[in-house]
């Protein structure tokens, strides 16, 4: 399966960076929010690009699409982020055909997640997906493999333990003030930041510390409400943040901001204030660390925690791969009938050809001539003689690439334009 878009003359290629190699600090440089990935999409749409997805967590960025050099990829990333090329080369990693399935799968299985068992990244490839579809950048193959990965993570979840328990950030982050702060449930603990990870982590928080004593605070107050709400915490105005921070023991930041939100020059306590910055890129000034009575703990350090359920979890590890084999054998069977189809059309086609012109030929020779039953005998021959065709090409002890060349050879078929 050496070309996937043969139209585009071009190749399947994964572009990104994670956790593995690149830092929270260079995560942040090549970080997507939503108008960036927007304008990624545009661009790439202007440049001839025709399928394409771009997803962006906290702990990777990658790019999945068709290009004639995965250069074209990584300049759409740098032009629409604030990481560099020489940035990006230094800790990127770049897949391609077959290997690029791989990963996606991989990825999509919480396998290659900086916490086992995390499926965070699902969410953020079925809403990249639907972006690149309204953009008309969701070609049939990407939208196919990209179901199948769906699939692969749903069912890992439901046959094997990969993800019992908590899991992702929100967990580390509630186990790792577990195990630091003492009387834990008697802690006034602020969330900042209600997305996604801020309500995780609300969740967690309330579910595995016993802690009464949470207060939330959005930019957008009715958000916060609606959590606050859902969970029977508190919710406090944008504007009380500075008062929230003096009374707070822990303070936790998932705002998902582009810039800080939280620096020295908010904090006026006179406690112990353990802040844990969830975002990428930080939310959090690192000069908040010169405060004497400050202590700043960040996603990546979280992530390092080895706990008991996240070594359970390893045993599910051939279990998973096995399910990730199973379904992406399913779509390499999809691909490779894909691939069969154009040239199976086109011989149709050439075969309706031939069998209409001898009809006409035979109703100019032969008297009251039965139109309608030799048009119906035609028909089934060429349906038969297609299906002998797709049959063969199906066999897996043949080289199909070798006989779709000599089919097109034969009937001199131009099967492209069925692509």
């Amino acid at each position: 399966m050496e070309n996937f878009n043969e139209s585009a003359n071009s190749y399947f290629y994964v572009v990104g960076l994670s956790y593995k190699k690149a830092d929270a600090q260079l995560r942040g440089q090549f970080s997507l929010d939503h108008n960036a990935k927007t304008n990624l999409l545009l661009q790439a749409k202007s440049s001839g690009v025709q399928s394409i997805v771009a997803t962006s967590t906290c702990n990777r960025t990658e790019i999945y699409g068709f290009a004639r050099h995965p250069f074209e990829l990584i300049k759409l990333l740098c032009d629409n982020t604030k990481g560099t090329v020489e940035d990006f080369q230094s800790v990127a990693y770049v897949y391609k055909n077959t290997d690029a399935i791989q990963h996606m799968f991989r990825v999509g299985a919480g396998l290659d997640s900086q916490i086992l068992g995390d499926f965070e990244i699902i969410s953020q490839l079925k809403l990249s997906a639907k972006i690149s579809k309204k953009h008309q950048l969701l070609d049939a193959f990407l939208e196919r493999l990209i179901n199948a990965v769906i699939q692969a993570s749903k069912r890992i979840k439901t046959e094997t333990k990969l993800s019992s328990g908590a899991t992702s950030v929100s967990f580390a982050s509630v186990q790792y003030i577990k195990k630091t702060i003492e009387a834990i449930s008697s802690k006034n603990i602020l969330l900042f930041g209600t997305g996604k990870i801020g309500r995780n982590t609300c969740e967690n928080l309330i579910k595995h510390t016993k802690n009464e004593h949470i207060t939330l605070i959005n930019r957008t107050r009715n958000k916060a409400d609606k959590i606050a709400g859902k969970f029977k915490v508190l919710a406090k105005d944008y504007s009380q943040l500075q008062e929230e921070i003096i009374k707070s023991d822990i303070l936790i930041v998932a705002t998902g901001a582009q810039n800080p939100t939280i620096d020295k020059y908010l904090i006026q306590n006179k406690k112990p204030l353990l802040i844990l910055d969830l975002s990428i890129p930080k939310n959090v000034d690192d000069n908040v660390t010169e405060l004497p009575m400050v202590s700043l703990v960040h996603l990546d350090h979280l992530s390092q925690m080895t706990d008991e359920t996240l070594e359970n979890r390893k045993q599910f590890i051939p279990v998973a791969e096995s399910i990730i084999a199973e379904i992406k054998g399913d779509f390499e069977a999809w691909l490779e009938n894909r691939k069969f189809a154009p040239t199976i059309k086109a011989l149709k086609e050439k075969l309706q050809v031939f069998a209409s012109a001898e009809v006409d030929s035979q109703r100019k020779k032969i008297n009251e001539f039965n139109e309608a039953q030799a048009e119906l005998i035609s028909a089934n021959i060429v349906q038969k003689i297609t299906n002998h065709f797709a049959h063969h090409l199906k066999d897996d002890s043949l080289s199909s690439d070798d006989s779709l060349e000599l089919i097109k050879k034969v009937f001199q078929l131009d099967s492209k334009k069925y692509v």
